[in-house]
């Protein structure tokens, strides 16, 4: 079987149906979720911002990383929560369009003054994509990540498993990593090579200044009480 034929494979017949974090649906590569926790114990992020969370398998499974190193938050942003079924007290929900002003204000206002990693899932078009990196890059701190997910789905012809009609998110992030020079592709996240997400991990470089961290408060501990659903 082929690397192709294995992706394929994998996405037509695994990824919705038999791909689960603690019985909770987790639509991921199983080598992406190995590389997502070598990120977050490398970044040790104060708050990890969830862009399209579906039935909160992924959720989850950031929240107990982050039992396990000892610091964190996961807010999850969702349109839609008919499918998701997870609770957890690192676990911080929002509803609503991502793209939203009221809701990119709510997560900003989250973010403020910590080590911020922003993982987009969610609205796969190119133009939709490229709309909530733009919104959402500035409040990754430096040295921590943007992570686009999927971009896999521009590699496949529309005949197989990941192929569709529409540019998705490689061209976005094509797109926006000419505009942004304080991001770089980490391609040694990609080394295990059956990756979903091609030239989507996305670092920010350390001396380029970000949103999150222009007013950084000395201690996290003053900001838990700021992390409350609503």
């Amino acid at each position: 079987m082929s690397l192709r034929d294995w992706l394929a494979y994998h996405q037509a017949q695994i990824v919705f149906d038999q791909s689960t974090w603690m019985g909770v649906p987790m639509l991921k590569n199983p080598l992406d979720s190995w590389i997502y926790q070598e990120i977050l114990y490398a970044v040790q992020p104060e708050v990890l911002v969830e862009i399209g969370s579906h039935s909160g398998g992924s959720t989850l499974f950031f929240a107990q990383l982050m039992d396990l190193i000892g610091v964190g938050q996961v807010i999850s942003l969702d349109i839609d929560r008919s499918r998701y079924r997870v609770s957890h007290p690192r676990i911080v929900e929002l509803t609503g369009d991502c793209s939203a002003p009221e809701i990119v204000g709510k997560v900003a206002a989250l973010c403020q003054g910590r080590r911020t990693l922003v993982i987009h899932d969610g609205d796969h078009r190119r133009e939709a994509v490229l709309r909530d990196l733009e919104l959402y890059a500035p409040l990754v701190s430096p040295g921590s990540y943007l992570i686009v997910e999927d971009g896999i789905l521009d590699l496949f012809p529309p005949s197989d498993a990941f192929g569709w009609l529409v540019e998705g998110p490689l061209p976005a992030t094509e797109d926006f990593l000419a505009r942004h020079p304080e991001f770089e592709v980490d391609a040694s996240r990609e080394r295990y090579l059956m990756t979903y997400n091609p030239r989507g991990f996305l670092r920010r470089l350390p001396d380029a200044p970000s949103e999150a961290t222009a007013d950084a408060s000395p201690s996290a501990a003053g900001h838990a009480d700021r992390l409350e659903p609503s």
